[in-house]
């Protein structure tokens, strides 16, 4: 008897373990939605999950998402736990190799330790290993040397993890978590620095993502998202799309792979914490960008506003492209599902960067089901492949009509195609090698003249 309920005690232990391990990879799974990891370390063409292969557009070159399935091979399968938190925090591989900060390990960094383990767990036991290699990064000559990245972590990297403020609310606490860690949110809405850190000070206040632009979320009722209610920030967050606000272009991906997927209470401790956030102005934002626009007349019952051809014509292709969607007064359709340009943040924000990559790239995304698609208009567009000028005249038409009313210039349109404005750190790396080669040469030049002296000197000692 003593035997038996010895043997009985054991197994009750093991399910208990097992059942506890079980609860640990759960909640590593859900944390890994929050951060996003699917976003990136999947192919989006059918990739498997996890196994890389996605081409992260930085404006220092391609930076290929590597595997992460627990291949022993080709992902992180011989990662110990402490070598899985010094990649996901430091951005150090188990190699010693440096990770470049589009992987945002500098918002990881304030991961809990419990919250490594759990991921750890998941990835190690739930994820399915795939022996693939994935694409690898080839970064051009001074950022191709990796272990320059130590001497920019020394600068930029804050390794403290996550302090609760013990004044705040733990629904506020929960919020700065998710914000300021998980979720990474500052990786995209925070300008970059000339070194391509996060400017102190202007936290959240908008980031050039090379051909889209990650707005102002800062409190700030015009420049940021002051004007928005709770409950249309949360709808927002989990759908992408709120009827006289907004409905997501470049954000659509983090609303499917991530936010769509968050439990309500850690959406509301998201708002929470955002309308905390310290306003930054835009000196640019006259009105906030969903407040412009007013439903316009049909091209053809009024004079479009303004006198160029250019404005002319994009009014045309407006009707011929655009209206049968969004309505000939950019109403939008009754059912919601192609969006008003009426009260619209793409078409009202202080610069068209978003409108230009829509129009180019357009919208495809699954949100709960729900597929929203808006075509591109570039090469291989089954509808119609613009030029920059018709881009332009198009989105002239679409913001003099329903937004701050200026006018959008073939150059913009290129430099938007062209993945957007390169830092100035990229357009200096482009004279890294020509000033390397002439410096090399001076000092082969300065040691052949000082050869050249001293043999000269030691032959007239010889003469003397």
């Amino acid at each position: 008897m003593k035997t038996f309920c010895s043997l009985l005690l054991m197994m009750l232990a093991a399910a208990s373990q097992s059942a506890r391990a079980d609860e640990v990879a759960e909640r590593g799974r859900y944390l890994s939605v929050a951060a996003d990891c699917v976003a990136c370390h999947t192919s989006p063409k059918q990739g498997k999950p996890y196994a890389g292969g996605y081409a992260i557009a930085s404006p220092l070159g391609e930076i290929w998402a590597s595997n992460i399935t627990p291949s022993r091979s080709h992902g992180i399968g011989l990662y110990s736990e402490d070598d899985f938190a010094k990649a996901v925090r430091e951005g150090v591989r188990k190699d010693g190799a440096h990770l470049y900060p589009a992987m945002p390990y500098t918002s990881y960094a304030k991961l809990t330790d419990e919250d490594i383990h759990a991921l750890y767990t998941y990835f190690m036991k739930e994820v399915a290993p795939v022996d693939e290699e994935a694409h690898a990064t080839e970064l051009p000559f001074p950022f191709s040397i990796r272990q320059s990245m130590a001497v920019w972590n020394l600068l930029f990297l804050d390794k403290e993890t996550f302090t609760p403020d013990a004044g705040r609310s733990a629904q506020w606490n929960r919020g700065a978590y998710l914000v300021e860690g998980l979720a990474h949110c500052s990786s995209c809405h925070s300008p970059r620095g000339l070194m391509m850190q996060e400017v102190d000070g202007k936290a959240f206040a908008g980031g050039s993502l090379g051909d889209w632009y990650a707005p102002n979320i800062t409190s700030h009722p015009t420049s940021g998202i002051g004007g928005w209610s709770d409950a249309e920030l949360a709808q927002y967050l989990k759908t992408g799309r709120v009827a006289g606000k907004a409905q997501a272009g470049g954000m659509a991906e983090a609303v499917s792979n991530s936010l769509s997927k968050l439990q309500d209470e850690d959406i509301a401790a998201i708002v929470a914490y955002l309308r905390t956030v310290p306003a930054v102005v835009d000196p640019d934002a006259t009105r906030a960008a969903f407040a412009w626009g007013d439903a316009a007349t049909a091209p053809g019952e009024q004079p479009v506003r303004g006198t160029s051809a250019a404005l002319a014509s994009g009014g045309v292709l407006y009707s011929g492209l655009c209206a049968s969607c969004h309505g000939s007064r950019g109403e939008g359709s009754r059912d919601g599902y192609y969006p008003s340009l009426v009260h619209n943040t793409t078409v009202g924000m202080t610069r068209p960067q978003n409108l230009i990559a829509t129009i180019i790239g357009g919208i495809d995304r699954d949100v709960h089901g729900e597929h929203a698609l808006m075509p591109h208009f570039s090469k291989g567009s089954f509808v119609q492949d613009l030029s920059d000028a018709d881009i332009a005249a198009v989105a002239t038409y679409v913001r003099t009509q329903f937004g701050p009313r200026d006018q959008v210039t073939e150059a913009q349109v290129a430099l938007t195609r062209a993945g957007g404005e390169k830092p100035l750190l990229a357009k200096i790396a482009r004279l890294w090698l020509p000033m390397l080669i002439l410096a090399v040469l001076a000092l082969v030049g300065i040691v052949l003249l000082v050869r050249r002296a001293w043999k000269t000197r030691k032959a007239r000692r010889a003469v003397a």
